[in-house]
């Protein structure tokens, strides 16, 4: 069970989105929940989403400010679960 970053409840981890920092200092979406690097969880929905940001969950996180690019990433990988 893991904690979204959004709305702050537990699920299992393959109900949400991973996103981690590797050791270079770069954020990646992992889809896979297998690659190294600090991890984060939320879940896929745009509500999630917009709490993170307001809330700055995923600075919390990570303890440093995340790129916009990022938040932009998860907004396109959320558009494309919703749509299937």
């Amino acid at each position: 069970m893991r904690k979204c970053v959004g709305c702050q409840k537990m699920k299992s981890k393959k109900e949400m989105i991973r996103v981690i920092r590797t050791a270079e200092g770069e954020f990646l979406l992992d889809a896979t929940g297998k690659k190294n690097g600090r991890g984060a969880y939320i879940c896929p929905s745009k509500e999630c989403l917009e709490k993170a940001v307001k809330s700055r969950g995923l600075e919390r996180s990570f303890k440093q400010s995340i790129p916009k690019e990022v938040y932009e990433a998860l907004e396109k990988e959320m558009e494309i679960l919703e749509s299937e």
